[in-house]
């Protein structure tokens, strides 16, 4: 596809908060068109489901997107303004005779789909208003009965076309039935308005999940009766959560808003969504650009990907551990104390930093450089009652005019000849009642120096 200006799209309903199935989508759609210098992607709300699009979940996904680093390249469609253009596509299709209007109720359509089932046979339309007279369509009109407009599907024939993902796909037409366009409200269906909607737009390749599959023939019928060209389909396998079902707004998996919340890095975020369901010899942690450069739609699986939280944290340790300690400090935010100096605070993030993989790790931490001792752990409280109590005389001795660890521990060398774990772990267990954590020089810099005396002192 290096000849051709690729568009894609990501085509939201504002229904609630972006999750991670959606963001996994809209992530693969934005790196398809960055892959190529004149690529374009596209951002389209599709909002005409008025009982449950908000427009505040429309601001709060373009905000999530943003957030993960997909831009979009013009002003995003709002397919709830375009009434008028919806009504014209839909007159052409009447016009033509690809189109009708179904009276049938929707007690009627369940007894009908009811029946086939009970037969054995796939549910599908039964055509019983396709062939009714245009008096008779007048006439229940004019009665008042509410009608859907229903597209004319071919009754012979195949609908076929090569999918990016799962290859060439054949449905014949005889097993589709005769779909809605247009609701009894007026509003234009999913398969209407979503299909003329990426034709207009110039889309050229649409990658949705693979619960779209079966609406693919119906959508290249719709263009093909209006002349109106079709994009390449491709259909992701659904990314599945810790229960195995598909990751959704319904099933309460994360939101992209949760993590964001939680702590989560966007970078992180990205490098775990790039590798599920999509195989690539791009190992390390990557920008956004870089995951572009090595996006290959060709590498798409069609097996389901599993989206394991334990691997966006390894992902997420990565991405903290590449922060800038302004950067860092922006991010623990609220959690680092008010009254120490931008100084403390820097040396502070700084000493911890490799220590973190989420901002509330870092409170166990505030606690130890700024408050009082925390209990210590079973192997660091070991660790203090086996050494030898001159050790930690001698330390708070050298801790009264500097809280420099190489000064702490040479003092408290020379009075006990200790050295390597034998010295340095009841230090580290005293100071800090751990047996690890950051290493202790920069931790110590940023220590009140009157702590540190009196913690050694404690145990001397």
């Amino acid at each position: 596809m290096s000849g051709t200006a690729i568009v894609t799209r990501f085509a939201p309903s504002p229904t609630g908060e972006l999750h991670l199935g959606n963001a996994h989508t809209a992530l693969f759609n934005a790196l398809l068109a960055r892959r190529s210098p004149t690529g374009k992607f596209l951002l389209r709300i599709e909002d005409t489901d008025a009982g449950r699009s908000r427009p505040e979940y429309t601001t709060q996904l373009m905000h999530d997107l943003r957030w993960l680093g997909i831009e979009w390249d013009e002003t995003p469609l709002l397919q709830s303004q375009r009434a008028e253009f919806y009504g014209h596509e839909l007159d052409r299709l009447r016009a033509a005779g690809n189109a009708y209007p179904c009276f049938c109720s929707a007690r009627e359509l369940e007894l009908e789909r009811a029946a086939q089932l009970s037969s054995g046979n796939p549910p599908r339309y039964s055509g019983r208003c396709r062939n009714l007279t245009e008096h008779e369509r007048a006439a229940r009109t004019s009665a008042g009965e509410p009608a859907t407009l229903r597209f004319r599907v071919p009754a012979a024939g195949v609908t076929e076309f090569d999918d990016i993902v799962f290859g060439p796909r054949q449905f014949p037409n005889d097993s589709i039935g005769d779909f809605i366009l247009r609701r009894t409200d007026g509003t234009a269906a999913f398969f209407f308005s979503n299909a003329v909607d990426d034709s207009v737009s110039g889309v050229t390749h649409v990658l949705r999940g693979d619960d779209h599959l079966s609406n693919t023939p119906r959508q290249l019928m719709i263009l093909a009766a209006l002349g109106r060209a079709a994009p390449r389909y491709g259909h992701l396998a659904l990314l599945t959560g810790s229960d195995g079902a598909p990751l959704s707004k319904r099933n309460g998996s994360l939101s992209v808003a949760t993590l964001r919340t939680q702590g989560y890095l966007p970078d992180a975020v990205v490098n775990h969504l790039f590798r599920l369901g999509h195989s690539s010899s791009l190992e390390k942690f990557a920008a956004l650009g870089q995951l572009a450069a090595a996006f290959d739609e060709r590498h798409l699986q069609r097996a389901p990907a599993h989206f394991e939280l334990a691997q966006l944290r390894t992902w997420q340790k990565e991405a903290v551990h590449r922060l800038d300690v302004g950067a860092a400090i922006r991010w623990l935010g609220p959690r680092l104390p008010a009254e120490v100096t931008d100084d403390v605070r820097h040396g502070f993030v700084a000493a911890v930093l490799q220590n973190l993989v989420l901002p509330d790790d870092v409170l166990p931490w505030i606690q130890v450089a700024f408050g009082e001792l925390p209990e210590p752990t079973p192997e660091a409280r070991a660790a203090i009652e086996g050494a030898d109590r001159r050790l930690f005389a001698a330390g708070a001795a050298a801790a009264a005019s500097a809280k420099d660890f190489a000064g702490i521990s040479a003092a408290a060398r020379e009075v006990t000849g200790l050295k390597g774990p034998a010295l340095f772990k009841p230090l580290r267990a005293a100071l800090t009642g751990r047996l690890e954590g950051p290493e202790l020089g920069p931790l110590l810099k940023a220590m009140p120096q009157s702590l540190v005396e009196q913690r050694l002192a404690r145990f001397a």
